[in-house]
């Protein structure tokens, strides 16, 4: 006998982009940590009506990027150093795994990334400095052949590209960043495994650390915000 389900209803594309919309504005820095989220606002900032902006808060609660506020309704998270070690952790030992495994096969990394990454890096646009970096690894993800390890990696991403948006505003390391990277892509063009795991095992061990030296000085203050990005 056909199993028997219950139906669902369809989610909307709509609360994808509140999502994004919400999850950018967190990763810039236009939502600040403990910023309160108020379905109305967000709403009315958006022009859509509270209902995607219910679940895409929802969405974000169950990401750790949104908690409780006391009494009623959310804040986004505040930005936790430690936090952003044990993120770390785990996304190094999946960037090592995915850049052994690429250079075993000799993956060739696309030069273009690099260069692009080196322009954003010189520039002031945060938001494309992260997109920058986060192409970089999601290529380096895909020319390990294992298809699980860029899933698994952007689990961790959006806690990432949080951290980068607030560090990246001040950091004096945006250049050398590519460096390494351009390094990380000859090691496993030439095919050497041991290298390409070692570059990037430093890699991630420094962005680590210069995470939490520069987070431990961040802002947890309320701040009054402005949402852009969705639109019915």
């Amino acid at each position: 006998m056909p199993a028997r389900l219950l139906a669902i209803e369809a989610v909307p594309d709509l609360v994808e982009r509140v999502h994004r919309a919400l999850l950018d504005a967190i990763v810039d820095g236009s939502l600040a940590p403990m910023a309160r989220l108020t379905q109305e606002d967000i709403a009315r900032q958006l022009n859509v009506s509270r209902q995607p902006v219910l679940q895409a808060l929802r969405q974000l609660k169950a990401e750790g990027l949104a908690v409780d506020a006391p009494g009623r309704g959310l804040l986004v998270a505040p930005l936790d150093g430690d936090w952003i070690v044990a993120v770390y952790q785990v996304r190094a030992a999946l960037d090592v795994l995915a850049a052994r495994l690429a250079a075993m096969q000799h993956a060739v990394i696309d030069r273009g990334l690099i260069d692009r990454g080196r322009t954003a890096a010189r520039g002031r646009d945060v938001r494309r400095m992260i997109e920058a970096d986060a192409a970089f690894h999601a290529a380096i993800y895909a020319a390990s052949g294992n298809p699980l390890i860029e899933p698994s990696a952007n689990v961790h991403w959006r806690h990432i590209r949080r951290a980068m948006g607030a560090v990246l505003q001040k950091s004096t390391l945006r250049l050398a960043v590519w460096d390494e990277h351009e390094a990380i892509a000859q090691a496993i063009g030439r095919g050497d495994a041991d290298t390409a795991a070692g570059l990037m095992a430093g890699h991630a061990h420094r962005a680590s650390e210069h995470m939490q030296l520069k987070l431990g000085g961040a802002s947890t203050a309320p701040a009054d915000v402005v949402v852009q990005g969705a639109s019915r």
